[in-house]
């Protein structure tokens, strides 16, 4: 049988792009017949979502009727549902339509998620609640994720060219399928306890590789970082010191029983009903007591607090001036007394 392989293609001309990825028309569906079976799929939202889908379930329905495509929005079950009709020419549009419900149910707004109808486009939805057991660790690396003000989580955006969304227990990310596998890439390894912050500054240096055409067909491992996972020490905490007990070879006293210290105050004696009375008034007396007890914290409330004495100034010099003038005048009538004392005695002599 003679090779087909080397034979001439017409069609195929350097200027076709290979890659590119061409919009699904009607005339694309050579049959022209609608398909075999219905397709569906049903999603559930919970009930904060409520008001919000049913205000844009108009906008819903508009979006998905140009493909063809049946929606219902089911409250009293809390539910989604699309369905493909007999007009519709495009067989992957209904699992684009249910990824639109599944966006719009993890809190995705509907002019964001309207966008997974198109072609380039796809979303991953991933489930963070199973990594962490602890709900505080679990807090703190979903919030290590979005990072202050959002800035983390606006990073991996840009890099990826992603649109994230953290909501609960799961992420959900849409955008081209290589960004979709980065994003996935950091959002698991985030919650098994490695930072963000080493992703972006890979994918900044890998973005910036890939504008040099000289370094395309290269190994860009010398370039990237290479980050090793260090144990940190932490601080112990200090241990009180428990005090050593002297070794006896003799065991320990036997503690008295029950019937042992019911004996010994007597109450093993007693009668059910004489028990129960006692019980009560000890319960009784225990329970005045802690009401006396707060009935004088609450007294303490209304005692009136111990005053600093009030000084007035100008009364205080002028006592002090009195008591200055009496003292004066004590020690003028002493140096008198003595004066007189002294002459007295000074006349005796002469004489």
């Amino acid at each position: 049988m003679p090779s087909t392989h080397n034979r001439d293609k017409p069609w195929d001309t350097p200027d076709i792009d290979k890659w590119v990825i061409d919009e699904f028309k009607p005339e694309d569906n050579a049959s022209g017949l609608h398909f075999a079976e219905e397709s569906s799929f049903m999603t559930l939202f919970p009930k904060y979502r409520e008001e919000y889908l049913r205000n844009i379930w108009s906008q819903v329905t508009q979006a998905l009727d140009k493909h063809f495509i049946k929606c219902e929005l089911n409250l009293i079950e809390g539910s989604m549902t699309v369905k493909t009709t007999p007009k519709t020419f495009d067989p992957a549009m209904i699992l684009k339509a249910r990824d639109l419900i599944k966006l719009l149910a993890r809190s995705v707004p509907f002019g964001q998620a309207v966008k997974i109808l198109q072609d380039d486009i796809a979303c991953d939805v991933i489930k963070i609640g199973n990594f962490v057991n602890n709900k505080d660790r679990f807090i703190k690396r979903r919030q290590r994720l979005v990072g202050p003000n959002g800035n983390t989580l606006k990073a991996l955006e840009l890099l990826t060219k992603c649109y994230i969304l953290v909501q609960g227990n799961t992420v959900s990310a849409m955008g081209p399928f290589k960004g979709l596998k980065e994003v996935r890439r950091v959002v698991e390894d985030c919650m098994r306890n490695i930072h963000p912050i080493y992703y972006i500054k890979e994918l900044m240096i890998k973005q910036e590789l890939s504008k040099k055409p000289e370094l395309a067909n290269e190994d860009w491992s010398r370039f990237l970082p290479s980050f090793k996972k260090r144990n940190v020490v932490r601080k112990k905490k200090k241990m009180a010191n428990k005090e050593k007990k002297v070794y006896t070879p003799f065991p320990p006293a036997q503690q008295p029983r029950k019937i042992d210290l019911q004996i010994e105050s007597g109450e093993y004696f007693l009668g059910k009903k004489e028990r129960e009375l006692k019980k009560l008034q000890e319960k009784r007396d225990k329970q005045e007591e802690v009401s006396e007890s707060r009935k004088q914290e609450r007294m303490k409330d209304f005692e009136a607090p111990t005053e600093e004495k009030h000084e007035n100034k100008l009364v205080e010099k002028k006592d002090k001036k009195d008591k200055k003038d009496k003292k004066d005048k004590k020690d003028k009538k002493k140096r008198h007394a003595d004066d007189e004392e002294e002459s007295g005695k000074h006349k005796k002599s002469k004489h």
